[in-house]
C-alpha cells in the first residue's frame, strides 16, 4: 500500500500538474481601487502555447458555423493551427480582433479575461472521450473576445455557451475561474463540471456556475480555489448563476436546505483548500487587508521555519473574503510585483533554506550566492529543499490595464511576459496593435531559437544559476530600466496617438504596431547583452573549479 501511494504521488507530480494552467493566479482591481483609475486584470502561469498572434476580425456569410477546437493550448503545432475540431456552433456575421495565445486575453475593445484553474470534487470530473461536453474555457474565451465588447456581454455569452454545449475541462479535469473585465467593471465567474452523463439538448445546463461582480473600490485574488461565498440571485446587478447552482449540490447531498444554514457556494463545491492556494491568498490579503481577524503570521524568524510544518497554520477558506477595499490603491506595477513574488521574508521563501548557509572559513556562516527562489528539482533533491509554490514560474502571463478615458486602441495595454516573470521584462502591447513582433510569436520548446524572445529570456534565467544572488542584481537593474522607460514613454505618447487616431486611424494603427515592435526588440536585445555579461562575469572558470 505504501508503494502504491508513493507511485500515485509521483504520477501526480509528473502528469497531474504537467499543465501549467493549474498554477494560474488572477489579480483583479476595480477602477476605484487602482491608482490611475484603470481596471486591472492579470493572469500568470498560462498554458503551454506562449506564442502571441493578432487574430483580425472577419465577416462571415449568414448561416455559417464556427468550429469548436480541442488543443488551443498546444504549442507543438503550427502557429496558424487551432487544434482538433470537436464540434460547431452558429457563427456571427462579423467578429472582432483579438490577441490569441493558449488562454486568449484581450480584444480591440479593451475586453480582457484572466483565467485560473480551480479544484473541484471528484464526482464532478468527466473524461473527454466518454462525454458530450465540447466547450473548454479557453474556447469560450475566444468566442467572447470575437463577439463581445463589454464584460457583461462576455459573461452572458460564455455562460450561454457552457450551458448549451457543456463545460469540458482541459486542465487535469478541474474547474475554472475567469475574471472578465472591461474599462468599467470586473465580473468573477466560477465554473464546475456537471459530471458524467450529460447530453446536449435535454434541457439541463452543461455546467454549474456562479458569477459575482467585483465592487469598483475592491481588489481580489484567485489562487486556483473558489472565492465566491453566499449568492443573492435576486440581485442581478451583482450576481448571476446557472439554474442548477443550488440544486446540483442538494442532489449530491452536499447541502441540506432543511439544515437552516445558508447556502455557501464555496463550501458546497470547493474541496478542502491546499497550502499552495492559501499561501497566495495570505500573501495578497496580509498586504491589502491586514486587519482580517486571525490572519496567520508567516514571517520568517529563522531559516529553519521553512522546514517546520508543525508551526504552520492551515486556515479555512472562510478566513479570506471575496475581495477587499485595499489598504492602499494598487498600480499596474504593484500587480507586476505581486506576480513576481517569491514570498521573500516568509516561511514560503525557498531561497532561505538552511542548506544555503555555508561555512565562511572564519568560524561563522555566510549566505551562499547559489541561493535561489527557483531551485530546480535536482537541486531540491540534493539539498532537501521543501518545494513551495511561488506565484508563478511558467510559460507566460499578463497584466491588462484598461482605461476608459482613452480610445480603445491605446486605452487598453496588454503587459505580457514570457518564461520566468521574475527574471524577464514585461512588454506593453496596445489593443490597437495589428501584428505581434516575430520574436514574441516564435517558440518551439524542443529547439532553442535565437529569434525567440522566450528562449532569450529563458537562457538568461538559466545562466543565473551560475551565481543567482549577484547575477540577479544585474538582471533586475536591466528589467527596471526597461519597464520604467516604457511607462514614461507611454505617458508621453498618448496625446500624439490620440491626435493621430482622429486624423488618420490607419496610420495611427501602423504607428502603434511599429512602437510595440520597437519595444519588443529593445527587450530582446537587452537580454542578449545580459546573457553575455552573465556568462563572462560568472563563467565556471571563475568559480574555482580549476585551482581551488
Amino acid at each position: 500500500m505504501k508503494k502504491l501511494i508513493f507511485v500515485s504521488f509521483i504520477l501526480l507530480l509528473l502528469f497531474g500538474f504537467s499543465r501549467t494552467a493549474i498554477g494560474c493566479t488572477i489579480i483583479a482591481v476595480g477602477k476605484k481601487a487602482s491608482k490611475d483609475g484603470s481596471v486591472i486584470v492579470s493572469h500568470t502561469d498560462c498554458g503551454d502555447n506562449s506564442r502571441f498572434k493578432v487574430m483580425h476580425g472577419r465577416s462571415y456569410p449568414k448561416g455559417a458555423m464556427a468550429p469548436v477546437y480541442w488543443g488551443l493550448q498546444e504549442v507543438r503545432q503550427p502557429l496558424d493551427s487551432m487544434g482538433k475540431v470537436i464540434g460547431y456552433i452558429p457563427q456571427v456575421e462579423r467578429t472582432y480582433t483579438y490577441i490569441r495565445s493558449a488562454y486568449s486575453h484581450i480584444n480591440e475593445f479593451q475586453l480582457a479575461i484572466g483565467e485560473s484553474t480551480m479544484s473541484q470534487r471528484e464526482e464532478l470530473k468527466i473524461k473527454r472521450e466518454e462525454s458530450k461536453q465540447i466547450m473548454t474555457i479557453e474556447q469560450a474565451q475566444i468566442f467572447a473576445l470575437e463577439r463581445c465588447k463589454t464584460a457583461r456581454e462576455a459573461l452572458e455569452l460564455i455562460t450561454h455557451l457552457l450551458d448549451t454545449y457543456g463545460f469540458l475541462p482541459s486542465c487535469v479535469d478541474e474547474s475554472e475561474c475567469l475574471a472578465i473585465a472591461d474599462p468599467n467593471e470586473v465580473w468573477i465567474l466560477e465554473v464546475y463540471s456537471v459530471g458524467p452523463g450529460w447530453e446536449p439538448g435535454k434541457g439541463k445546463p452543461g455546467a454549474i456556475w456562479a458569477a459575482k461582480r467585483l465592487p469598483d473600490d475592491h481588489a481580489t485574488i484567485i489562487a486556483n480555489w473558489s472565492i465566491i461565498k453566499e449568492i443573492n440571485i435576486k440581485d442581478k446587478a451583482n450576481y448571476r448563476a446557472s439554474s442548477n447552482y443550488m440544486s446540483a449540490g442538494i442532489e449530491r447531498g452536499w447541502y441540506d436546505p432543511a439544515s437552516g444554514k445558508p447556502f455557501v457556494w464555496q463550501d458546497v463545491y470547493a474541496p478542502l483548500p491546499r497550502e499552495w492556494a492559501t499561501s497566495r491568498l495570505w500573501m495578497f490579503y496580509s498586504k491589502y487587508a491586514p486587519g482580517i481577524k486571525d490572519m496567520p503570521d508567516r514571517t520568517l524568524k529563522s531559516p529553519f521555519d521553512t522546514q517546520n510544518p508543525y508551526i504552520q497554520y492551515v486556515e479555512p477558506l472562510s478566513l479570506y473574503p471575496f475581495s477587499c477595499i485595499p489598504a492602499e490603491k494598487i498600480s499596474v506595477q504593484d500587480v507586476m510585483a505581486m506576480q513576481r513574488s517569491t514570498f521573500d521574508g516568509t516561511i514560503y521563501d525557498m531561497s532561505k533554506h538552511p542548506a544555503y548557509f555555508v561555512p565562511d572559513g572564519k568560524g561563522g556562516m555566510k549566505y551562499s550566492n547559489m541561493a535561489t527562489p527557483f531551485p530546480t528539482r535536482n537541486l531540491r533533491e540534493l539539498l532537501g529543499i521543501t518545494w513551495r509554490r511561488n506565484v508563478a514560474r511558467g510559460g507566460y502571463g499578463m497584466v491588462a490595464q484598461l482605461r476608459s478615458w482613452l480610445p480603445a486602441e491605446i486605452g487598453g495595454i496588454y503587459w505580457v511576459y514570457l518564461d520566468n516573470q521574475a527574471v524577464g521584462p514585461y512588454l506593453p502591447v496596445y489593443c490597437g496593435v495589428q501584428q505581434i513582433p516575430e520574436s514574441y510569436a516564435t517558440f518551439n520548446p524542443d529547439q532553442f531559437d535565437d529569434a525567440s524572445a522566450k528562449w532569450t529570456f529563458d537562457e538568461v534565467d538559466n545562466l543565473l544559476y551560475l551565481n543567482w544572488q549577484e547575477g540577479f542584481k544585474l538582471v533586475k537593474a536591466e528589467q527596471i530600466a526597461l519597464e520604467e522607460s516604457f511607462f514614461t514613454e507611454i505617458q508621453q505618447e498618448e496625446a500624439v496617438f490620440q491626435a493621430l487616431l482622429k486624423e488618420d486611424r490607419v496610420k495611427a494603427l501602423e504607428s502603434i504596431t511599429i512602437k510595440v515592435g520597437e519595444r519588443a526588440a529593445r527587450n530582446v536585445e537587452a537580454y542578449r547583452k545580459l546573457r553575455k555579461t552573465l556568462l563572462t562575469k560568472f563563467t565556471n572558470n571563475r568559480q574555482g573549479i580549476n585551482f581551488q
